[in-house]
């Protein structure tokens, strides 16, 4: 049997409250990790997990606040973990903000700024300020695991794909760049591409999805069919279309790119480092 050597290592997720970051902290608890699950909004989310990880050990996993568009939370968010467990381990940077909805048939040169900003910019950011603060007590203990979760991945081509193929690309860059400064100290770091699981917002029915900000609906929100490409059949939802699309016929779950993340992040990978992963099921 494999040994991962997670147990009692110190972990923490961020987004922990979302379908992959929840799905990570189980992974990684399952395995006998100790977790912090970051959260923005969801307190009693995050409160009821960290209560379910722990079982009757209530050492065993804790919640702690982290907001993406606050400078200072990583430092806060990492500390908080070293005080209370002494060190960090792992950090899986699932936490992501998320540009609005932007319609299949809007045009590149009308999407405003504020939509595609939080995608490329907001979520950026704070994954390289808490990469920052978790590697250095990483490499003074000489061992280290640290994954990036990158925005979905998208159909090549699709409207909107371009904004996320540039946050993955700072991701990838920024892995490959510390590869090399940080392995000699034991730390490996790896991005995981995940692609659209069944519980991604973009999936959703439209009408149900929120606008950005409470503003006023634009003509991006009323943008029409061209005549050529008839509307979908109601008949072949999202998800379907998606798992008929992939060569094994189901989507990518959140227990898919948990269980990556788990070895990326664990003693028995001891050799893949500044890779960056895509589960699409090569959509």
């Amino acid at each position: 049997m494999l040994d991962l050597g997670l147990e009692g290592r110190t972990v923490l997720v961020t987004g922990a409250t979302g379908a992959i970051g929840s799905a990570a902290a189980r992974a990684f608890a399952a395995q006998g990790a100790r977790v912090a699950l970051a959260f923005r909004h969801r307190r009693e989310a995050a409160e009821a997990l960290a209560a379910e990880l722990s079982g009757p050990d209530r050492g065993r996993a804790f919640a702690v606040p982290y907001a993406l568009d606050d400078a200072a939370s990583p430092r806060w968010v990492v500390a908080a973990v070293e005080e209370y467990w002494g060190g960090l381990d792992v950090l899986v940077a699932a936490a992501r903000r998320r540009g609005a909805r932007r319609e299949p048939h809007a045009r590149f040169e009308d999407v405003p700024e504020e939509h595609w900003r939080p995608l490329v910019v907001d979520a950026f950011a704070p994954a390289i300020r808490t990469a920052q603060w978790a590697v250095a007590g990483m490499r003074k203990r000489g061992w280290g695991r640290i994954a990036l979760v990158a925005p979905p991945h998208p159909p090549e081509g699709g409207p909107g794909g371009e904004f996320h193929a540039v946050a993955r690309a700072g991701l990838r860059g920024l892995v490959r760049g510390l590869v090399g400064e940080v392995g000699g100290d034991g730390v490996l770091i790896n991005a995981v591409c995940p692609g659209l699981t069944p519980s991604d917002r973009s999936l959703i029915s439209p009408d149900r999805l929120p606008r950005s900000r409470d503003r006023p609906p634009t003509s991006l929100d009323r943008s029409p069919t061209p005549p050529d490409r008839p509307p979908t059949p109601p008949d072949r939802p999202p998800t379907a279309r998606e798992s008929s699309a992939t060569p094994k016929g189901s989507m990518t779950t959140p227990e898919d790119i948990a269980r990556a993340l788990v070895f990326l992040c664990s003693a028995a990978n001891g050799a893949i480092t500044g890779e960056t992963l895509t589960l699409a099921g090569c959509r």
